[in-house]
């Protein structure tokens, strides 16, 4: 089963009396293992795609379907729900609860996405080990470096075994070395867990990293090619 298909969206921003097309009928299939980057100009719709296919925001017209599921037919409350089953994401800003440390953030996010009935320290403690970060699951977030932050958000998002991993810019905050380190991390999530991610950026180098990359333009997915990198 495809993980992610999108179907000619549209969606168009009103703003005062005018009318501003944020998608133009962007169409896209991803498969499950593929790792994906969403290249283009700022303003092609990249992010207006990522919060549609995420489920925070509804499309003018169009479908995004998610395993099977029409996200787009959906209430608010059932895509808040597929958004807990089915979607990771991780952002450029690391999100983390600062009071917590590492594990607190994994474990609060194991209680959103999981329930308290369901919760699984082994696989708390696998991510956290995959991540290199064993020895840091009782450093709070200003106790970790960017990179380390980064990785632990990442761990969060993994925490629920998702469908699809979005991630918005994940290097955005990091310097070069931080950032060759979790996109090597994200690289390995994908080929041992056999991971979905879905990645925008503008880093043409991280992109390389993928096995496909989608470039956008005006509000459409204009080409798809796979990275050499990839291959």
């Amino acid at each position: 089963m495809t993980v992610l298909e999108t179907i000619d969206l549209q969606m168009i921003y009103h703003v005062g009396k005018v009318d501003v097309p944020a998608l133009r009928g962007a169409t896209l299939q991803v498969e499950p293992g593929e790792y994906v980057a969403i290249m283009g100009p700022s303003g092609c719709g990249k992010s207006t795609f990522l919060h549609i296919v995420g489920g925070m925001l509804k499309p003018t017209s169009g479908r995004v379907m998610i395993e099977g599921e029409d996200l787009t037919a959906m209430t608010d409350a059932q895509r808040t729900d597929l958004r807990r089953r089915k979607i990771g994401f991780v952002f450029q800003r690391f999100n983390l609860f600062p009071t917590l440390t590492a594990e607190g953030n994994l474990k609060l996010a194991e209680r959103i996405y999981a329930g308290k009935d369901n919760r699984d320290p082994a696989r708390r403690r696998e991510v956290l080990k995959v991540l290199g970060l064993e020895d840091k699951m009782n450093h709070k977030p200003l106790e970790l470096s960017g990179g380390e932050q980064q990785r632990v958000a990442i761990a969060r998002a993994l925490i629920n075994r998702p469908a699809i991993i979005l991630a918005d810019e994940p290097t955005g905050n990091l310097d070069t070395e931080n950032s060759g380190v979790v996109l090597n991390m994200m690289r390995q999530l994908n080929k041992e867990f056999g991971q979905t991610i879905i990645m925008i950026t503008h880093n043409s180098e991280a992109a390389a990293r993928a096995d496909r990359i989608i470039e956008m333009r005006d509000g459409h997915v204009v080409r798809s090619t796979v990275s050499t990198q990839a291959i």
